[in-house]
């Protein structure tokens, strides 16, 4: 067994560490989009200014204390709760009443959570007391003057910062560590960077402000520019992206010898690729839509280079880059890259091909995805106007779909 020569993990980390701009806030998911980001740190000394919130730690009272303490070279959270608040169960949840529709800013309500008048607890048959909130809809006003002092966004955004960030709190409930969060926000007004690290599609890991996001590089920026997320796109195509920062961003990232054919690419290290592809694609798609063609190569081979088809797989995230070469005018590149991808699809129908019937059924999901996948490559060609490549490829696509005529696939 052995790893040397393979750092794709700490590549990982310090992908995400540097997307975040000096002193910024970084509230993270789990064990592992958190661990490998203490190992950089404590370790490889890199980063220390970035503070890391685990927000599945925020729940407990000890690791609401360290945020507040200075950590490496950053500044303590912005946390107004005192200890005695917050200790051993207090603030574990607070209840929504729903006695009021009206929308209170953020101070308020959480001065309201924070408050010990009797009018504001809710008591429990067993002689608890638990805090409530009256209402589930919070303003955050945004002062815009340090917006633009603290260079939040590029200057060229100025004008599309709101006035304020309406957020509606969904469940009956609001936990510890979600209170601290927004707690954090109030207090913080634009004075640090914060970030969300991907990898949940949960409302609450983003404290119901998806619209209010930019794309940095691995990490998700709050920022005060409402961006909506379009109804038919993935869970991932949140935030706007700024092009210029995430391109000088993604182009000084270590990747570890991720291409190195020398390295086992494990399963983690090639589930690691969606993440990277899916935002290369992006920022791929919105350099074109800007006009700046050469930067547009310039990612597309960097994905291509970096995460080399055969050791990383995951074929239907490369589709974009097969567009992406068709639109920046690279047709010889978009078509060795469908052909390979198609090799790939017709060695495993070959596979099934060689199955009994029954054992096809059994696999009839996995069939079919990879029929479709392949159809999806050929309508790439399509798309994009290629259509000598087109025919030649439809031939032997519909030669591989009757192979399993009796799931009524339609042909090409």
């Amino acid at each position: 067994h052995d790893r040397s020569g393979k750092y794709t993990a700490i590549a990982m980390a310090k992908a995400y560490l540097n997307s975040c701009e000096p002193n910024a806030i970084l509230f993270t998911i789990g064990d592992n989009d958190t661990f490998p980001l203490w190992y950089a740190q404590e370790i490889e000394q890199i980063r220390t200014d970035v503070r890391i919130v685990n927000t599945s730690l925020f729940m407990t009272d000890w690791y609401i204390d360290q945020m507040k303490a200075k950590a490496y070279t950053s500044e303590p959270m912005p946390i107004s709760f005192s200890h005695n608040q917050y200790v051993g169960d207090k603030l574990d949840y607070s209840v929504h009443t729903g006695k009021t529709e009206a929308r209170w800013d953020i101070k308020d309500f959480i001065k309201f959570i924070a408050s010990n008048d009797e009018r504001t607890l809710i008591g429990l048959d067993n002689g608890q007391k638990l805090h409530s909130y009256l209402t589930n809809k919070v303003r955050i006003s945004v002062d815009k003057n340090a917006v633009i002092a603290n260079k939040v966004v590029n200057p060229k955004f100025n004008d599309s910062i709101v006035s304020y960030i309406d957020i509606d709190i969904k469940g009956q409930a609001l936990y510890k560590n979600r209170l601290m969060m927004l707690d954090i926000v109030a207090n913080n007004n634009w004075k640090r960077p914060i970030y969300f690290s991907p990898g949940s599609f949960g409302d609450d890991d983003y404290l119901w402000m998806k619209q209010y996001l930019q794309l940095d590089g691995m990490l998700y920026k709050l920022i005060p520019i409402k961006t909506t997320i379009p109804k038919d796109g993935s869970p991932l195509d949140m935030g706007q992206i700024d092009t210029d920062k995430m391109y000088a961003i993604v182009m000084k990232w270590d990747w570890g010898y991720s291409e190195s054919p020398n390295i086992y690419h494990d399963p983690e290290t090639r589930k690691n690729s969606i993440s990277y592809r899916t935002n290369l694609a992006r920022l791929t798609e919105q350099l074109i839509k800007e006009g700046k063609t050469e930067k547009a190569k310039t990612i597309i081979n960097l994905a291509m280079t970096k995460m080399p088809i055969d050791f990383f797989g995951y074929y239907t995230l490369l589709e974009p880059f097969a567009t992406g070469y068709y639109k920046v005018n690279e047709t010889e590149k978009a078509r060795k890259m469908l052909t390979h991808l198609i090799t790939k699809y017709k060695e495993s129908l070959t596979f099934y091909n060689g199955l009994k019937a029954i054992e096809q059924n059994d696999l009839y999901v996995d069939i079919i995805s990879d029929i479709e996948r392949y159809r999806a490559l050929l309508e790439i060609m399509k798309d994009n106007n290629d259509e000598s490549f087109y025919q030649s490829n439809r031939k032997i696509f519909n030669s591989y779909n009757k192979m399993f005529a009796r799931f009524d696939r339609k042909e090409e």
